[in-house]
């Protein structure tokens, strides 16, 4: 495709069958301050590294889907004032416009599928807001799985959203949840959503994305790592961080993509920055389990 651009370090591994593991940008563009965003972005990147795999940071620059981004392009997308948001249907407005563009869970997943990386490594899942019943509002992130051959690794899904409809409408969809080595789903912030999930270990996972490699079946499957027990937040304290971030929202009429920025900047406030030291901490576990898997994957 004229449009996908693919780093020569992430063009090689992929040649030669080596294990990859793509990467979202927005947590570079929207997630954190300059120059935190950088050492953040390098401390992830170097996490996939020391487990055996290439990390693939994705954004779009210059009219290109970039997939693998130099230590000069992650510069480029922390330090822009104006980085677009980009999902998976903003797509064709930033590539014609050759706008600056940081990738969402859905065009991340889109991009990996393209380049044929079977790993994403992300911090949480984009789904269905709270009020859905009022606004419907649901992240394209959960239709795109839809149809993006990946397996994507998060903390399940953000504790801003509603996690039990969330995790319905995936399994309405057709997008297979299961649990890393836990029968519970995770809350982002917290090990237990009060969800039960499909509990699976790596070999087990490894052989599943195998036999699906062979049935031909292209949709993600969406792989729940709770956060380390030494980083995971007391569940009344964020729940109630959040609930007051989410009244604070509506009282000031913040809603669509704007919700998302302030909701999260609130909570950090809120919360004392302890929501962006749990959320650094879920990001680097999650890119290791990514990554050893990959690398199981690939030798068997």
């Amino acid at each position: 495709m004229e449009f996908l651009k693919v780093s020569p370090e992430v063009q090689r591994a992929l040649d030669e069958g080596q294990p990859v593991v793509a990467l979202e940008s927005t947590i570079i563009s929207h997630g954190f301050p300059y120059p935190e965003n950088v050492k953040m972005a390098k401390e992830v990147e170097g996490v996939i590294r020391e487990n055996g795999a290439v990390p693939a940071t994705i954004a779009i620059l210059d009219g290109k889907i970039c997939v693998g981004l130099s230590e000069d392009e992650i510069n480029v997308l922390a330090t822009s004032p104006d980085a677009f948001k980009a999902s998976y249907r903003d797509l064709p407005r930033v590539l014609a416009g050759k706008m600056i563009g940081a990738t969402t869970v859905a065009t991340t997943a889109y991009a990996a599928h393209l380049a044929g990386i079977r790993f994403f490594a992300t911090g949480g899942l984009g789904g269905v807001h709270r009020g859905v019943n009022e606004t419907f509002d649901i992240s394209a992130d959960l239709p795109t799985l839809t149809k993006t051959k990946v397996c994507v690794v998060s903390a399940g899904v953000k504790s801003i959203l509603d996690v039990p409809k969330t995790v319905e409408y995936l399994e309405t969809l057709g997008v297979p949840v299961y649990g890393y080595e836990t029968d519970r789903y995770p809350a982002f912030y917290t090990r237990d959503a009060g969800i039960p999930v499909e509990k699976i270990a790596k070999d087990e996972l490894v052989q599943l994305l195998k036999t699906q490699d062979q049935l031909d079946l292209d949709y993600a499957v969406s792989l729940a790592v709770p956060i380390p027990e030494e980083d995971a937040l007391d569940p009344d304290f964020i729940e109630k961080t959040i609930a007051d971030a989410i009244r604070e929202a509506e009282q000031k009429g913040i809603s669509g993509k704007a919700a998302t920025p302030f909701l999260l900047a609130t909570i950090k406030e809120k919360s004392g920055g302890k929501s962006v030291d749990a959320n650094i901490a879920l990001v680097k576990n999650n890119a290791k389990v990514a990554a050893q898997l990959a690398v199981s994957y690939h030798q068997s």
